[in-house]
């Protein structure tokens, strides 16, 4: 009886003593409105009462599916910031809403500031003085926005417990968001900050005593005002900012008004209070030299195509047909080298200028952007595999396209005969040409994609210029062409070697067809490719010509050989990727970098000529290599050989349109280090050392 009496104390008693204890966790648990399912929302307390602080720390959590997003306090020109009226709450005196950094957004031309995916706010919530019990008792009113806003209301009840059992993982997790959001102001301090009412503008200048790398800065808005995203220059420590004030006040004063300024760069984020004073500023000359700029770097990144290995054959080509047609004409007077040249730079235009418009399609339909978007699609590929095969076994004699008798004579009587098939070539180039990154190129491309439409078409006609140059600059100086020997046999040898530039052109199309057709597929059509040249030297030169092809193709190993040996310390690495690479998580860098690791990113593709080339060159290289394998690095990779909307949307959340993109994130890189687009073994060591 004593035994029975004695377990039903204990069972009686247990929950009680649970109590005194503090239960795991208070949670008001994943609420989610089921008008609109994309978004959830949680509050949770995430440790006992911090009597030091006289407050109890809660995380607001928000988790937005796809494209959805919801906006800081601070929204911008087409948002609503987010509320809470917490006015019903039991013993509650104050509740600090800490907002973590945010980004920009640009919809339809309208600018906002906000986050995207997931984000946590931090809550610091304050009892009444000499309170034994407090309930947080709010409504949050949450909008959330794609192409469309919805405002949504979520009711967030949550007794507090002062005696709650402290969760290593959730203390964690609010120690990383608070980690998130900007310090007061320690290293940079306002100069001046000025409002010119006649131009509805202000100026802001900041001193960093560490000096300014990649600024952004926002300035919280004002009960009128809404400040644009701005114009910045740095000078060493000072940097000035220039915003364009919108208001829907036309007497709109700013003098003397306090405004709070959110400065974020490497490693730092900071806030600080300044006063704006009345003054004029000098008209603004920053548009114009940075659009010239981008502009220069259009030309040069188009320049710079013409001599990557997918490019270089057509132009090959281009010469070939040139020298071929240095003949007379039936008057037997010469025959002019510039107006294929000319065609064919108007079909690098004309290419350049519909990508453009296909952009801008794109954009307007709300679509994901990014340059060699096509060499993503398998058929795309199977397409140009087709016409540059064609074309190499057409060089190697395997076949001759003719046109019909009657449509090669009504060709040759209309105005500009053949000028079609120039301006076929150019645009050939180009469509070979847009899997290739190159120095110049990812900034004028991110910049376009950004831009207005006029200045997304000039960018892209710097593009189609910079890679039309060569062919310019041929038919403005056609004595380069006609200095070259005449034709003759030594003609057909090199309609061979451009015949094998367009083969492994094929080859590496093919290898990207690899995934979709299986190996064995593969493997086959690379055999059939490789037999077919050697078949038709064959019919054309007997046996005879199998040994000299079987030699030259040694021949050409050999050369290969030796010079992979005479340059083996520029381009030799292991023998395979061994590096644990971790799919691309955006949201677990923080963690990452708050657990005091380093995070390396590397955005690759398949087809992405540039990204091999920093792979063998760089990170498969010591001391690279080595380096990457330390302790206390992660290693992240986003594979866009195939469409991906996580890579895709973390480029255009770094603002970039293109591929290779590589990043260090570390306790001295907090927001982050974007790399060159040409990766260098002494850049990136200083990244991960300055990332320590």
């Amino acid at each position: 009886m004593i035994r029975i009496f004695t377990l039903f104390m204990v069972l009686l008693c247990a929950p009680l003593t649970l109590f005194a204890q503090g239960t795991p966790t208070q949670s008001t648990g994943w609420q989610q409105a089921p008008e609109h399912p994309p978004v959830q929302v949680r509050l949770i307390q995430t440790g006992p009462y911090n009597a030091a602080q006289n407050h109890y720390p809660a995380l607001l959590q928000v988790r937005l599916a796809d494209d959805w997003k919801t906006y800081w306090r601070s929204p911008g020109e087409g948002g609503i910031a987010p509320r809470l009226n917490w006015e019903s709450s039991d013993n509650l005196a104050d509740v600090n809403w800490q907002w973590p950094v945010p980004q920009r957004f640009m919809l339809l031309g309208v600018e906002t500031q906000g986050y995207q995916h997931d984000v946590d706010f931090p809550l610091q919530l304050t009892p009444t003085d000499g309170a034994k019990s407090t309930t947080f008792n709010a409504k949050l009113t949450l909008p959330s926005c794609t192409t469309i806003c919805v405002l949504t209301d979520y009711d967030l009840q949550l007794p507090l417990d002062p005696n709650l059992r402290l969760d290593e993982q959730l203390n964690h997790d609010y120690q990383q968001a608070v980690s998130r959001v900007p310090r007061p102001a320690n290293l940079v301090s306002s100069e001046t900050l000025t409002w010119d009412a006649d131009s509805q503008q202000l100026e802001v200048s900041l001193h960093n005593e560490r000096g300014w790398q990649q600024p952004a800065i926002y300035v919280d808005e004002l009960e009128e005002a809404i400040f644009s995203q701005p114009k910045v220059s740095i000078n060493n420590n000072l940097l000035q900012v220039r915003f364009t004030v919108n208001s829907w006040n036309d007497d709109l004063n700013l003098d003397q008004q306090a405004v709070v300024i959110t400065a974020i760069d490497d490693g730092l984020a900071e806030e600080l209070t300044a006063t704006i004073s009345a003054g004029s500023l000098a008209p603004t000359t920053d548009a114009m030299p940075s659009l010239a700029w981008v502009l220069l770097y259009a030309v040069l990144g188009g320049l710079v195509l013409n001599i990557m290995p997918c490019v270089l054959p057509v132009l090959g080509l281009k010469l070939n047909s040139l020298i071929l047609g240095q003949r007379t004409n039936a008057a037997g007077e010469p025959v002019s080298v510039r107006p294929p040249l000319l065609w064919s730079a108007f079909g690098i235009m004309l290419s350049f200028w519909l990508l453009a418009a296909f952009m801008l399609v794109l954009t307007w339909s709300g679509a994901q952007l990014g340059w060699g978007i096509q060499f993503q699609q398998p058929g795309f590929i199977g397409f140009m595999l087709l016409v540059t095969a064609l074309f190499s076994l057409n060089l190697f004699g395997l076949f001759e396209l003719r046109l019909p008798t009657r449509l090669n004579t009504w060709l040759a009587t209309r105005p500009g005969n053949g000028n079609g098939g120039h301006v076929l070539q150019g645009m050939f180039a180009t469509l070979l040409a847009t899997p290739c990154s190159a120095p110049f190129l990812g900034t004028a491309v991110a910049v376009a994609l950004a831009s207005s439409p006029i200045v997304l078409v000039a960018i892209f006609t710097g593009l189609g210029l910079g890679m039309a140059l060569p062919w310019l600059l041929l038919a403005l100086f056609p004595s380069v062409i006609r200095s070259l020997p005449k034709p003759g046999l030594w003609m057909e040898k090199v309609k061979w070697l451009f015949g094998l530039m367009l083969l492994a052109t094929s080859l590496w199309l093919l290898s990207l067809l690899s995934y979709t057709l299986g190996s064995s597929i593969t493997w086959a059509l690379a055999a059939l490719l490789i037999v077919l040249p050697l078949w038709s030297l064959v019919r054309q030169n007997g046996a005879r010509g199998l040994i000299f092809g079987v030699a030259g193709m040694l021949l050409l190993g050999a050369v290969a050989g030796v010079i992979a040996l005479a340059t083996q310390s520029h381009w030799v690495s292991p023998v395979k990727d061994e590096l644990d690479w971790q799919p691309l998580d955006a949201d677990r860098i923080a963690a990452e970098v708050a657990a005091g690791n380093r995070v390396f990113v590397d955005i690759t593709a398949d087809w992405c000529i540039t990204c091999q080339a920093n792979k063998v060159g760089v990170t498969l290289r010591d001391p690279v290599y080595s380096a990457l394998q330390d302790d206390d690095m992660v290693l992240m990779r986003g594979d866009w050989t195939r469409p991906d909307k996580n890579v895709t949307d973390y480029l255009h959340a770094n603002q970039r349109a293109g591929i290779p993109f590589n990043q260090v994130f570390g306790p001295g890189l907090v927001q982050g280090k974007a790399l060159e687009v040409l990766l260098t073994t002494n850049k990136v060591i200083s990244a991960l050392d300055e990332a320590k």
